[in-house]
């Protein structure tokens, strides 16, 4: 039984073992790419290693050490600073690629600030709703309007940048945070309609999500060349077999798009077969149970409400990307947490996971 006051050493130790399969897999998957793109085998590895695993340590000891409850004092201002990121886009710093401006460029990196409203938003949601005798759990006026509104501002500023993903992620998390603080039924069903009708309106209105769909229902209507992706992923899982082709060994690194990213985890089925494929997912489910448990016994509302939100940010991004990339829900251009390429990413998910191992330490 651990003590109260000790390190979850389980959480820390499956962190450390997806930061690993990341690196380990990283590079392979991009090492013919960068040789054939920028002439160095060694470009995105090391840049992820720079950007993404020492950025990332910083951001892990600070998120371990620095005391969580006084997040709940500058959660208005980190949340701020989240929305402020994201307004940058929309600046001559916005960096576009894929026809999406997700990027911003400050001097020698790029940010993708959707990655860092993750986090802010489910501290300050933290911070609103665990707040003593406001009753927002169960007030429309004071409660359910304010939050419905948020969401729905963040959501419209994340579709401006075609990153109908992240408006997912933001929202399971928001409301599992919701609910756990005490939301009224009603209002969960509510907003969950919304959701689904907003969705719908999405799809039927906008060609390229319109056209993944099309794909993802019946690949044979495909006229753009949009299942291309899916259907080199799922080739690729396909050839993985039970124990896989071996590290280094892939041939789908050489042709599958997106291999360092969205696709990383068929990259993972192909060299490690089945069973490494499991154990990933195996590790994904572990943490994340062990996130909700830990929820489950703080006693400090606001841990509690952090804890439940980062989870399911976890759960979603990780089950949204592998179920789209093995062709159970269309592409949704997800990276796999902790182990995708994208230094952004990387360091604000070793930014949650001290946060979870500092709010483990007071159950």
């Amino acid at each position: 039984m651990r003590q109260k006051g000790k390190i979850d050493y389980f959480v820390l130790s499956l962190v450390i073992i997806l930061i690993a399969v990341g690196i380990i897999v990283l590079a392979s998957a991009s090492s013919d790419l960068a040789k054939s793109k920028l002439d160095e085998a060694s470009y995105y590895i090391t840049h992820q290693l720079i950007y993404g695993l020492g950025v990332g340590m910083a951001a892990f000891l600070f998120g371990f050490l620095f005391p969580y409850q006084k997040y709940k004092r500058f959660a208005p201002a980190l949340l701020a600073f989240g929305v402020g990121m994201l307004l940058l886009t929309f600046t001559p710093l916005g960096f576009t690629s894929g026809g999406a401006t997700r990027w911003i460029t400050l001097g020698f990196v790029t940010v993708q600030p959707a990655e860092i409203l993750k986090f802010v938003f489910v501290i300050y949601l933290a911070a609103w709703l665990s707040k003593e005798r406001s009753n927002r759990q169960t007030d429309l006026w004071k409660g359910f309007v304010p939050f419905a509104g948020l969401l729905g501002i963040v959501a419209l500023l994340l579709l401006s940048q075609r990153s109908t993903s992240s408006v997912v992620i933001i929202a399971a998390a928001a409301l599992a945070v919701y609910f756990v603080s005490g939301a009224k039924w009603k209002y969960i069903f509510s907003m969950i309609s919304l959701g689904v009708i907003a969705l719908t309106l999405l799809i039927a209105l906008s060609p390229y999500r319109l056209d993944r769909f099309k794909t993802f229902v019946d690949p044979g209507s495909d006229t753009s060349g949009s299942s291309y992706q899916i259907d080199r992923a799922l080739i690729s899982i396909g050839s993985g077999g039970f124990l896989g082709v071996g590290y280094g060994n892939s041939l789908s690194k050489k042709y599958l798009p997106e291999r360092i990213g969205d696709s990383i985890f068929a990259i993972i089925a192909e060299e490690f077969g089945f069973v490494g494929a499991s154990a990933v997912i195996a590790a994904f489910l572990f943490l994340v149970t062990r996130g909700y448990l830990i929820a489950q016994k703080a006693r400090d509302p606001f841990g509690r409400l952090i804890m439940v939100g980062f989870s399911t940010i976890i759960a979603t991004q990780a089950f949204m990307h592998m179920a789209a990339i093995s062709g159970i829900i269309p592409l949704t251009g997800v990276p796999l947490p902790f182990i995708s390429y994208g230094g952004t990413a990387l360091a604000i998910f070793m930014a949650i996971s001290g946060v979870m191992l500092n709010i483990s330490r007071k159950v």
